[in-house]
This record gives C-alpha cells, sequence and structure tokens, in this order.
C-alpha cells in the first residue's frame, strides 16, 4: 500500500492525541525514512517541562507558525531534537525519541558510526544526526514536502503502550510517552 504525506488537519489536534497516532507513521527525511517507535507529547500551557514554559522564543514561534511546522532545538549543547508544532484546542509539541530505520540505512550507519541497526536511531539526538536533521531545519513545513514529511500508509492497528515522559525533572509523571509495543528500537524499555 503506497504511503500518504499526512496533513496539516492532522496537527490540528491536541499533541497527546498526535503523538499516540504518530507511532507507527513514517518520518521520511530526503533519502531516509523510518517507522515511528517513540513519541512524547510536550503541552505549550501548564506544562513546566515544555520550552513554552520558560522561554518567550519558543511562545513566539508558537505563534507565528503553522501547525506541522518542524520545532528543532539544542539539547544539553550535544544533540539537536525533532519537534512538530500541535495547533488546536490544545497547543504543543510532539517530540520525536526513536525510529525503526527502514530506508537509507547505510547513509545513516555512516553519519552515526555504528553499525548496528537499533542503535542508529533509539534516542532523539541519534535520530537527527542518522538523518542529518540540524537548526537549518528549524520551522520547516513538514506537511508540504514529500521529501520532509511524516506518512501512513493506510488504516493499521498500531499496539500503543502509554507510560511516563522521560529523560525530564519536571513534570515527569504525565503519561506522554507514547511507544510502539515491543518494539526493539526505542531509547529506553516501557517499565510494566
Amino acid at each position: 500500500m503506497k504511503s500518504r504525506i499526512i496533513q496539516r488537519a492532522f496537527f490540528r489536534r491536541d499533541p497527546i492525541t498526535c503523538a499516540r497516532e504518530l507511532i507507527g507513521a513514517d518520518l521520511v527525511w530526503e533519502s531516509c525514512a523510518g517507522t515511528i517507535v517513540e513519541t512524547e507529547a510536550y503541552l505549550a500551557e501548564n506544562d513546566e517541562a515544555s520550552h513554552t514554559f520558560s522561554r518567550p522564543t519558543t511562545r513566539a514561534f508558537v505563534e507565528r507558525n503553522k501547525p506541522g511546522a518542524a520545532y528543532i532545538y539544542f539539547s544539553y549543547g550535544a544533540h539537536w531534537m525533532l519537534n512538530v508544532l500541535v495547533k488546536g484546542d490544545t497547543n504543543g509539541f510532539v517530540l520525536f525519541r526513536a525510529v525503526q530505520p527502514t530506508r537509507g540505512l547505510a547513509l545513516m550507519k555512516k553519519r552515526r558510526g555504528v553499525d548496528e541497526e537499533r542503535q542508529l536511531c533509539s534516542g532523539p539526538g541519534k535520530l537527527t544526526q542518522a538523518f542529518a536533521i540540524t537548526n537549518r531545519d528549524d520551522e520547516m513545513d513538514l506537511c508540504a514536502d514529500p521529501q520532509h514529511c511524516f506518512a501512513k500508509a493506510g488504516t493499521t492497528d498500531v499496539d500503543v503502550v502509554a507510560d511516563a515522559r522521560i529523560g525530564i525533572t519536571r513534570s515527569a509523571h504525565h503519561p506522554w510517552r507514547f511507544t510502539l509495543r515491543g518494539s526493539e528500537f526505542v531509547s529506553r524499555r516501557v517499565k510494566i
């Protein structure tokens, strides 16, 4: 079945729903692609872990961009992080934590300097390095270009697990981390 670009209307909802429903979709970035196996949702209001809580520049980003825009930031002085802007009844972001690589594996291995497929994109910094995503891609419209988008292949049942977000200290208790059940490609196994 042929994949189709996820349209802007998908991102005109709340970030929690979008984060859950992006599990099993594809991230397409030029010659590389992968199945999304781990995401996290962040709310633009009343979420202490969100950049909008303490960064006026991020609040301005939300105001000036359409839903489906890439929000890319540098984390801990070491890694770029890919997010997509969600604007609906509740605004926020979806952070992409891990994908299962499906296309462009040789290039990803070269960029990452590793051969093990499970290590290519099993974390948000690994993912952006493998896909060569940097701040030059910030504010890119991810609903218009088939070379930089999210795609789904029709309706498929995906078994999604929700648990607490990881890698943060504030508002970490929210069960807004979503993973594909049983995936070996997630950044950290789900505690069950």
